[in-house]
């Protein structure tokens, strides 16, 4: 592991009580690893901490983990991308093993699954978290057709392609969910790695609220589902409108077969314009259906691009000089 650069990438807002511990704690782990903190407009002494415990300190002004997230993508060169929270609910002692996939070649993701041991159940004393993960997963599995262990871990080790391809579209915290089911979608190779979680300490408070970043990581699902999976997407719209278009245009046309007259006129409009609305939906669903399949065609020369230019000898892998 020792001829490959990692990066040790952390997203941060106001998390000076733990900070300085996360940072000593993967600088031990992974001494070769060079230690990112970007700093997301804490009102506390979080950069001067990071500073003072060896990290590479930068800021990032726009609010939200996903804007971090795409800064830091942007910013850093490596030829692993671990990425890790700041408030010291993740343990460094698993960095290998989630590096390890990355360096060898065998996943292009490692994602640090919380809950197959069970100590997220048993740790986390926030409410509605589990649900909500397990909510999340059940909808991408459907969607999609993948089970995660874990979709909504902070924990997570990339490879350079595999982040140099990511285009970031989600500002908060539903950068998880959209990394997994980029992944996903675009068919990268993704392993599971179980870990030991421990809840916040006493005094480190989670910048996560349950309800509006929970609605806004379902809406995150629902965005996504309609531009990977369009044709799915736009039948069950059609499939909706088709369904009441049945239920009020059906009564009205075995009337008229019994009486030859249509004494329902306005319902038999109304009728007629959900069926209409119902092949419009069909026929959206096949167009951005094939718009799609052309783009990921390209998507797929542009990464087999990233991996050829990354195989030549003395690429670029210095880091930018900080801001």
């Amino acid at each position: 592991m020792n001829s490959e650069s990692i990066a040790v990438i952390i997203p941060c807002y106001n998390e000076a009580l733990t900070i300085g511990k996360v940072i000593d704690d993967f600088h031990r782990e992974l001494p070769q690893a060079t230690v990112y903190v970007y700093d997301n407009n804490s009102s506390d002494d979080t950069s001067r901490i990071a500073t003072e415990h060896g990290a590479t300190v930068r800021f990032e002004p726009r609010q939200g983990k996903g804007n971090v997230c795409r800064q830091m993508f942007r910013d850093i060169d490596a030829d692993c991308y671990l990425m890790v929270d700041g408030d010291d609910t993740y343990p460094a002692e698993a960095a290998k093993a989630l590096c390890e996939p990355i360096l060898n070649g065998t996943a292009d993701m490692t994602v640090g699954d919380r809950l197959s041991n069970g100590t997220y159940a048993e740790e986390n004393k926030r409410a509605f978290h589990g649900f909500g993960n397990n909510l999340v997963r059940a909808m991408i599995k459907w969607i999609y057709g993948y089970s995660f262990d874990d979709v909504m871990t902070g924990y997570r080790a990339m490879s350079r392609p595999f982040v140099k391809t990511f285009p970031v579209l989600s500002e908060g915290f539903q950068i998880e969910t959209e990394l997994s089911i980029h992944a996903v979608d675009h068919r990268w190779r993704i392993k599971d790695v179980p870990i030991e979680y421990r809840d916040r300490p006493e005094g480190s408070e989670s910048k996560l609220n349950t309800v509006s970043d929970g609605i806004k990581v379902v809406a995150m699902i629902g965005t996504l589902f309609k531009d990977y999976r369009p044709l799915k997407f736009f039948s069950l719209v059609a499939l909706l409108f088709a369904v009441f278009g049945l239920a009020l245009g059906m009564p009205i046309v075995v009337e008229y077969f019994q009486t030859g007259l249509v004494p329902r006129f306005p319902t038999a409009m109304l009728a007629a314009s959900f069926m209409f609305l119902c092949g419009l939906s069909l026929a959206t669903g096949f167009i951005l259906d094939s718009v799609a399949k052309v783009e990921k065609k390209q998507w797929e020369v542009n990464v087999y691009s990233k991996y050829a230019y990354d195989d030549q000898p003395g690429h670029p892998t210095s880091m930018p000089s900080e801001r």
